[in-house]
């Protein structure tokens, strides 16, 4: 059973602020994945990505955490400074677990926020010499958390899913912490005063699409992380 220190509490409430932070409009539900690794240096090394669903009446697409910046006409390289603090507190947060805990010492989280309630689910899978690669891991884990229907994904995505559906090797350890949140007073990174506002600056993304340098992001969905690296 996981050690949930005081600190590591805090830490938890400082990653639900920053996610709300970084979503310019109201959303009903967010799955965000990261996983940290430790390398032979001692250094820290993941991937993170987030979606969420945007509040409304009809079903939506999620939105990639990556494309927001096109959305919303957001400076790119600000915002991708808000993920890599982001990553750096999830960081925090299994460098706080590794002080609290004797044993193994989980690789990968995945986060939900939906109806005020912040759940985590802490995996133990072996990174390193794992079956699938990344991006393999990025396609299954879209279809466990986002319901991505597998007749919605090419033929390459179908195969991946096909193979993880019969994948009879014993499942890995996994434990769930969920608690209730109360957000007051956060204020995202763009406040749209109305509809209105909203549509007009979506009008002008679509004018200068051809413009703003987003592709990398759409293609990938996805960005590492390494300590090793000047900040």
């Amino acid at each position: 059973m996981l050690n949930h220190t005081k600190k590591i509490k805090e830490i938890y409430e400082v990653i639900q602020k920053m996610l709300f932070y970084m979503i310019p409009e109201k959303w009903d539900k967010l799955f965000l994945y990261s996983s940290v690794l430790e390398s032979s240096k001692n250094k820290a090394s993941g991937e993170l990505y987030f979606y969420y669903i945007p509040k409304g009446i009809l079903r939506k697409k999620p939105v990639n955490v990556y494309e927001i910046p096109n959305k919303f006409n957001i400076d790119e390289n600000e915002y991708l400074k808000l993920v890599k603090m982001l990553y750096d507190k999830i960081k925090e947060l299994h460098g706080e677990f590794m002080k609290s805990e004797t044993g193994d010492i989980w690789t990968n989280l995945t986060i939900t926020i939906q109806n005020l309630r912040f759940k985590v689910e802490f995996n133990y899978d072996d990174l390193i010499n794992d079956i699938y690669d990344s991006y393999e891991r990025h396609i299954i884990w879209r279809y466990k958390n986002l319901g991505i229907n597998p007749e919605q994904m090419n033929k390459k995505d179908k195969e991946i899913i096909n193979r993880y559906l019969s994948d009879n090797r014993p499942k890995k350890r996994q434990e769930v912490y969920e608690v209730g949140i109360y957000i007051n007073d956060i204020d995202n990174m763009v406040a749209f005063n109305n509809t209105e506002e909203y549509e007009k600056v979506n009008e002008e993304r679509e004018e200068n699409k051809e413009t703003i340098i987003q592709e990398n992001f759409k293609r990938k969905n996805q960005i590492l992380f390494s300590n090793e690296e000047n900040d």
